[in-house]
């Protein structure tokens, strides 16, 4: 669905949130670097490229990155050039990293992508596909909660003020005719900003009697006897909404579009076989989660997380409207508009190399 000049403008609502980058995925700083990843010897440099910066979070919303890194997909697509990955726990250093011109290429969430967009009055970055939707969930302690009606009057955990799930949440919570102010949380239902690390402790000691999260956060409170009230995904059309996009900075998109293009194909080429073979995927993400964290997930955490999030390589445009939407309803400020944030040609001609349809930027494209 094309978005309106309404819709356009409501974007940018998310700009002025406080450290909007923890969307979906934030845990804290940059984590580590792996350099493992070595070019495949003989073979011709994409661009005359030593190596490609591609950065990612330890987070299974990012498995398309976690994927592609272990089985190889990315250094396969680039040759003789390295794939050399960065691995980071929050969307803001994330961004610090492509506006130093540190890192080229990122997967990262929603917010921290309008954010970075926004606050470099889009001269930074460019969203050039998508990777995954959902994984996001309320999980509530059953003593407390036994119905949607249960929810008001109790304490609700959301990653961080303004941040994607707290504003889904507050959009939800009103929907059910209560009233929160989006500033202090306080109301009908109170909102605890919490950061997703101390979440389940939190929800274990009983000062919140929920939380609205995404993976694997929220199957970790279902390891802790929480159950799942409401799936995010059940609020959205055909079950879809954008965790997790590839934004790359925009100097190298101009610079090595063949680059570019390189790991879009590699993005396409492990999100079909994911798709195709999700046991041995789960296997691979963990894996290379417990490589790059020292700290694989359980299988009762592992599991039910991964079956919840789709891989995709549209980036659902139309929804991140939708979740503007949301933030202008919630009564956050508004800001000026974000045509241009999407550049989907070269991933389109990928798809169409592939034999794929072409994805859409719901009129937000770069002119």
């Amino acid at each position: 669905m094309p978005a309106t000049p309404a819709l356009r403008r409501a974007f940018a609502v998310l700009a002025v949130l406080p450290l909007l980058a923890l969307a979906a995925c934030g845990y804290g700083s940059q984590a580590k670097h792996d350099d493992t990843a070595k070019a495949v010897a003989g073979a011709a440099k994409v661009d005359g490229l030593d190596s490609v910066r591609i950065g990612y979070f330890g987070n299974l919303t990012h498995g398309t990155a976690l994927v592609g890194n272990r089985k190889g997909f990315f250094q396969k697509a680039l040759g003789g050039t390295e794939a050399a990955y960065a691995v980071f726990n929050a969307g803001p250093s994330a961004i610090e990293a492509l506006n130093s011109d540190s890192l080229d290429i990122a997967f990262i969430g929603p917010s921290p992508a309008v954010n970075g967009y926004t606050k470099a009055d889009g001269k930074n970055l460019r969203i050039v596909g998508g990777s995954a939707s959902g994984g996001v969930k309320l999980v509530v302690d059953p003593d407390k909660v036994r119905s949607v009606a249960d929810v008001e009057g109790k304490r609700i955990a959301t990653p961080q003020l303004g941040n994607t799930q707290d504003v889904s949440f507050l959009n939800w919570a009103a929907e059910q005719g209560w009233k929160v102010d989006p500033q202090s949380g306080k109301g009908d239902v109170t909102v605890v900003r919490s950061d997703n690390k101390v979440t389940p402790d939190a929800f274990r000691s009983g000062s919140v009697d929920g939380a609205w999260v995404p993976e694997p956060t929220a199957s970790k409170l279902v390891a802790e006897g929480g159950k799942v009230l409401l799936d995010e995904a059940s609020l959205w059309p055909d079950g879809q909404f954008v965790i997790t996009n590839i934004v790359v900075r925009q100097e190298f998109l101009e610079d090595h579009p063949k680059a570019v293009e390189a790991v879009l194909k590699a993005s396409v080429e492990t999100n079909a076989w994911i798709n195709a073979h999700p046991d041995e995927a789960k296997t691979a993400a963990n894996e290379q989660l417990e490589t790059d964290s020292g700290k694989a997930l359980p299988a009762e955490v592992l599991d039910p997380a991964w079956e919840s999030i789709r891989f995709t390589d549209d980036p659902l445009a139309a929804t991140l409207a939708v979740q503007a939407e949301h933030a202008v309803e919630a009564g956050l400020l508004e800001q000026p508009d974000l045509t241009g944030i999407y550049d989907l040609a070269p991933l389109n001609r990928v798809l169409r190399a592939a034999g794929e349809a072409a994805v859409d930027d719901a009129g937000l494209g770069a002119r």
